[in-house]
């Protein structure tokens, strides 16, 4: 479980970029983090996971704080960032390894999760590739499998879908059903309307740094009066926010 609670961020006296701020991620819930550009996602994600600090408020990750107990909350993440760009000198093979050596994945847990999930993602004849070599699909590819390594309680993903081709979307997709009814939490930010429209248990907008609205996309119908898609309220309620 994922408590957001009261949170707010400036990153220059007096211009709050998150403003009190407060969201409850459930186990076994699969929620979409929707708003336009500059709207707060990456911040909130990067507080989350305790990349930035907290002016405000408090995150508790299965009760332990990011702020006052980062090591013990950070166990219990698996981060995707917004970039797969990272660790380009090593091989795939032991970027994972690297992975594995972290978070104390014992040999045999390693070899069978690596082959299971580079076989899922047509990754295996690339394990042995330096990932400067990867496309950028390819990239994000190698640190899904390096997230999911741990078996994370809570995965944070930060626009997962971008670069992925249709299979690798599918099986992303398939994956976080499957990751979500095992009681984990799944929290993914996405620009990608009808991903998080078919996917997600809830959803929630964020505009100006402030929480528009969440809950189920029944519930954002019926308070917007019209049977229209995830695009056409989103679109509503940001021009009317």
């Amino acid at each position: 479980m994922i408590e957001i609670k009261n949170i707010s961020k400036s990153y220059t006296k007096g211009t709050k970029i998150i403003d009190n701020m407060s969201l409850k991620i459930e186990n076994g819930e699969i929620l979409g983090f929707i708003g336009p550009n500059g709207a707060g996602k990456t911040t909130i994600i990067k507080m989350m996971t305790g990349i930035l600090g907290i002016d405000e408020g408090n995150i508790l990750i299965d009760g332990k704080s990011i702020k006052d107990n980062p090591y013990e909350a950070k166990k219990n993440i698996g981060l995707v960032p917004d970039s797969p760009d990272m660790f380009l000198n090593l091989k795939g093979i032991e970027y994972l390894n690297f992975m594995a050596d972290i978070y104390k994945v014992g040999k045999d847990e390693r070899i069978k999760i690596i082959k299971e999930l580079s076989k899922k993602f047509d990754m295996e004849d690339a394990l042995n590739e330096k990932i400067e070599s990867y496309s950028h699909g390819m990239r994000q590819k190698i640190v899904i499998i390096g997230v999911l390594l741990h078996s994370p309680k809570n995965w944070i993903l930060d626009e997962p879908i971008t670069g992925l081709d249709p299979k690798a979307i599918y099986d992303l997709k398939m994956i976080m059903k499957e990751y979500a009814k095992k009681g984990n939490v799944v929290f993914f930010s996405t620009h990608i309307l009808e991903v998080a429209e078919n996917l997600c248990d809830r959803v929630a907008i964020i505009n100006k740094g402030k929480i528009v609205f969440v809950g189920k996309i029944e519930e954002l119908k019926d308070k917007m009066k019209e049977n229209n898609s995830l695009e056409e309220l989103f679109m509503e309620i940001i021009e009317n926010d």
